[in-house]
């Protein structure tokens, strides 16, 4: 009897230990988590947006270099596409994090720019590559399960020609909802160019120009367009932002003010045309501007900047239109990350 006795102590006393170590565990790993968090980005002046720490659920998947992000806000799905050998092209996250499929892809050889094109009705997935093989120069167009629908350009022929259609290291896409195209062609191969294509794919206008001139460009990465007919132009080689008028092609104006340090590597748009959403991949900076009114361009006004930690170098962005979240595709830290707005996160 005593024995047992003893066994019984000796047993409580080990689960008793075991709850301690698991308590002491969890209560040190939520601390490192929120301390990591904080250390890995600060904000200056308005506080729009917070790191969800949560996002993704399984961060292990990032397994090459991120370079780019879509979402469609209706699915509620988050579309990243990374680089690398024997890695799968796209992974597929909910926008709760949870980690839904990869796209094991052949056809993609060097992805850089993602669009989710046609939300509402019949969504799909844009892709730039800028590979140098046999599927390279070419955009691609995809169903959301990764099955090869279109390809525009000439596959693994680098060139300028508008008939038939090439590009040379095409830079990202943007695809409206009335189903015109936008497209910069140039991520440092021999074009430096925004083209806008009808819904059949014809040339409606072009500027292929470079310099730092008016119009022209140098290195042209990222490309948006608004509600009020604007097509803003990350023109990363100038350092400022180039306007449109999206129906006429004519030049509106240009910011570059607020890149004094670093260029503007992507170009976003918050779902109430607020704020314009720009990534500076040297200087690690998330920074958010205050969108112009319609028939005025005038300076471009900082209203928030999110600094990131070190060579974690953000490429391009997404926003969620239904959440506002934002996406960041991190080349350097390997992995995309969700930022929420502070109203959402309570704060």
């Amino acid at each position: 009897m005593r024995r047992r006795s003893c066994c019984c102590l000796i047993a409580v006393s080990m689960a008793l230990l075991l709850f301690i170590i698991f308590i002491c565990g969890s209560i040190s790993s939520h601390e490192s988590v929120e301390s990591r968090s904080q250390s890995e980005f600060r904000v200056s002046g308005r506080a729009l947006y917070k790191l969800d720490i949560s996002w993704p659920k399984n961060p292990e998947y990032f397994t090459g270099q991120v370079f780019g992000v879509a979402v469609n806000h209706l699915a509620g799905l988050v579309y990243v596409a990374q680089r690398g050998d024997n890695v799968p092209k796209v992974l597929v996250f909910s926008t709760d994090g949870d980690f839904l499929q990869a796209w094991n892809t052949s056809s993609l050889e060097m992805p850089h720019g993602i669009f989710l094109a046609n939300a509402s009705a019949d969504p799909t997935v844009w892709i730039t590559d800028v590979g140098n093989g046999s599927y390279g120069h070419t955009v691609k167009q995809y169903s959301p399960s990764g099955k090869l629908l279109q390809v525009l350009g000439s596959p693994g022929k680098a060139g300028s020609s508008l008939s038939p259609l090439q590009f040379d290291q095409p830079a990202e896409i943007f695809v409206h909802s009335s189903g015109e195209i936008y497209i910069v062609d140039g991520d440092g191969g021999m074009n430096n160019r925004l083209i806008k294509l009808s819904r059949d794919l014809q040339v409606l206008w072009m500027h292929g120009e470079k310099g730092q001139g008016l119009a022209q460009f140098y290195i042209p990465h990222s490309v948006a367009v608004d509600s009020y007919q604007r097509v803003w132009v990350a023109d990363r080689g100038n350092k400022r932002i180039q306007v449109f008028n999206s129906v006429t092609g004519d030049w509106l104006g240009s910011w570059g003010s607020c890149f004094k340090e670093d260029a503007p590597y992507s170009v976003r748009l918050t779902p109430d045309q607020k704020y314009m959403v720009v990534a500076q991949l040297n200087t690690n900076q998330v920074t958010l501007l205050e969108a112009p009114p319609v028939g005025i361009i005038s300076q471009c006004q900082v209203i928030s900047s999110i600094q990131l930690a070190e060579d974690v170098k953000p490429h391009l962005v997404d926003v969620d239109l239904k959440s506002a979240a934002l996406y960041v595709a991190e080349i350097g830290a390997n992995q995309a990350q969700k930022f929420i707005p502070v109203t959402a996160a309570g704060v």
